[in-house]
């Protein structure tokens, strides 16, 4: 006898119904022979749920995190068996490393056929198993249902993280009863202890020099005002990890920018004289912290994260604080006292001012005929506020953390933690995907040379995207620790390549130009904010052009370096 209120459908069929009824608009992904079931219910489903064919598994992994990145929602991957499922895995490693929620969806072999080295059979949960929050390998149809739910409620819970649900083909075909449920939500945390929060409050009420850290859970949570008002209540400043970029207004006057490697000189000397920082949703990688040993050693150290593993982990803290992050947070607010650090102000004012002086130097040496300032002088002026730039990662990925000036939460995507060359045209087109608006792309043609048969699914989809890039015809970042430390030996870091990028993308049937001053930057940047579809804009820099200030490998944050005159023989 049926069950009531249930129907009894294929299992391919009740995964497209679950998908559906936990919020699922968007889904990005690619066909295979292990997922024609799941390919045909999504067909059918076409009016309720869209579709997003990229042109390589990876592209759909990385859209499926940009997705949701901007739009805080949970983003969804298809993906066939064997190959299809590998394709993958640069994808989901980067959102497990920048704790990017994410559901993702592979076939596989009839469950018959598991472990006799069938045709693009593959282990996908077991290559998975370290890159995932939790995955799962489904034998029974009747439980796929509440694994998707279950998979969705553990993506989203806690500090967020990809998870990966295997689907064998017999599993797909065969039929079990199906009811729709509610949208599942979030596994809330209880907030960080009273007396914990009660001992954070007196340590921030005895500091004289306090600094907010904030990082990716800050971001991920909209702490921005919040955070604003908390570091006028207590007279403290703000530095940013590279993940908790765009968190608060760049140009918010407590705000030094992002600290580390190459963080703004403001923001890590800050670091060094502070007496008290406050870690929020950060986890104080070697990035950021360089020797961890040196790092902050005039300070003491309050951590403030969902996660109990992270406290602790790569700097000792004096009190860590685990719970829900935003309520964590606004029980310590109402907590802490007023309070007036003058001196405090008169250092950070003369860092900053210090900064401005060495940002001015470094322009005045760029060998490029626009140099990176002058270049993202232009996009701030041009591009709107709701604007999200994403990147790919090299040098331009740190002079835009430097330079673009962010307005509003959730308008930055990159890969921080895995640092994926290839992952910005893929993450762009889900951005663009989640807000409907026009997302500008700022690359470098060593990373866009591993994603460009993206430029297929943009132009396909007319996406809203603006290709900026910068083409100095090397690896940059490579070559500039070769600079600086190697004794100028370019080892593989000169790509000599003849490829043009603006006969290229207009062969994919984009629009594409070249420009060789900053006159015509901003005239093309113009017109390419106004069209509909992508547009390229090839950006000649200097090879020789550095990312500065930075701090070299294994160094402190004392050990900055702010010109490009050192240069250590090997």
């Amino acid at each position: 006898m049926q069950p009531n209120n249930q129907r009894k459908l294929t299992g391919a069929r009740i995964l497209i119904e679950t998908l559906i009824e936990q919020g699922v608009s968007d889904v990005f992904g690619y066909p295979g022979g292990q997922v024609v079931d799941i390919y045909d219910e999504l067909f059918k489903a076409r009016r309720r749920i869209r579709h997003i064919l990229t042109a390589h598994e990876q592209g759909a992994a990385h859209a499926a995190d940009g997705y949701a990145r901007v739009s805080g929602k949970v983003g969804t991957v298809i993906a066939t068996s064997g190959p299809g499922a590998t394709n993958l895995v640069t994808g989901i490693a980067t959102a497990m490393l920048d704790s990017v929620p994410m559901v993702i969806i592979t076939g596989n072999v009839p469950t018959r056929l598991i472990g006799r080295d069938s045709f693009q059979e593959i282990n996908i949960t077991g290559i998975t198993f370290s890159i995932t929050k939790h995955n799962y390998f489904v034998t029974d149809v009747n439980e796929l249902a509440d694994t998707v739910r279950e998979a969705f409620q553990i993506a989203k819970s806690g500090r967020p993280g990809p998870v990966l649900i295997d689907i064998p083909k017999d599993v797909q075909t065969a039929k079990a009863y199906y009811s729709a449920a509610p949208e599942i939500q979030a596994i809330r945390q209880d907030p960080a202890d009273d007396q914990q929060i009660e001992k954070a409050a007196e340590m921030i009420g005895n500091a004289q020099r306090p600094l907010l850290y904030i990082g990716g859970g800050a971001a991920a949570t909209d702490l921005g005002e919040e955070l604003i008002s908390f570091a006028e209540k207590t007279d403290s400043f703000i530095t940013s990890s590279f993940m908790g970029l765009s968190a608060i207004p760049s140009e918010c006057e407590r705000f030094l920018g992002m600290e580390g490697m190459h963080g703004r000189y403001a923001s890590t000397k800050a670091t060094v004289e502070a007496d008290l920082i406050i870690g929020i949703g950060v986890r104080f990688s070697d990035r950021a912290t360089g020797n961890t040993k040196r790092y902050a050693k005039n300070a003491k150290i309050i951590q403030l994260d969902t996660d109990l593993s992270e406290i602790n982990k790569n700097v000792i803290v004096d009190l860590g604080l685990v719970g829900d992050l935003k309520n964590t947070f606004r029980l310590l607010a109402d907590h802490v006292s007023p309070a007036v650090h003058t001196a405090w102000h008169e250092r950070v004012s003369e860092l900053k001012r210090e900064g401005r002086m060495i940002f001015d130097k470094i322009n005045e040496s760029s060998r490029s005929s626009v140099s990176p300032r002058t270049f993202f002088d232009v996009i701030n002026d041009l591009k709107q506020p709701e604007t999200v730039i994403a990147t790919d990662v090299g040098q331009h990925q740190m002079w835009t953390a430097q330079y673009i000036k962010f307005e509003q939460p959730r308008r930055f995507v990159s890969s921080g933690g895995l640092g994926t060359m290839g992952y910005g045209m893929g993450a762009a087109i889900g951005a663009s995907a989640a807000t409907g608006k026009q997302t500008i792309l700022i690359t470098g043609d060593g990373s866009f040379g591993m994603n460009l048969n993206e430029l297929a699914t943009a132009v396909t989809y007319r996406t809203p995207l603006v290709i900026v890039l910068m083409n100095n015809s090397v690896l940059g970042m490579v070559r500039q620790w070769q600079t600086l430390f190697f004794g100028g030996r370019y080892s593989a870091t000169k790509l000599d390549r003849k490829t043009d990028f603006v006969k290229l993308a207009q062969a994919f049937g984009a629009k594409a130009e070249r420009i060789s001053s900053a006159e015509e930057f901003r005239a093309a940047l113009s017109r390419a904010l106004k069209q509909n579809g992508p547009y390229l804009i090839d950006v000649p820099i200097d090879k020789d052009e550095l990312v500065l200030p930075m701090i070299p490998a294994g160094g402190s944050l004392e050990d900055l370096i702010t010109t490009d005159e050192r240069k250590t023989q090997q």
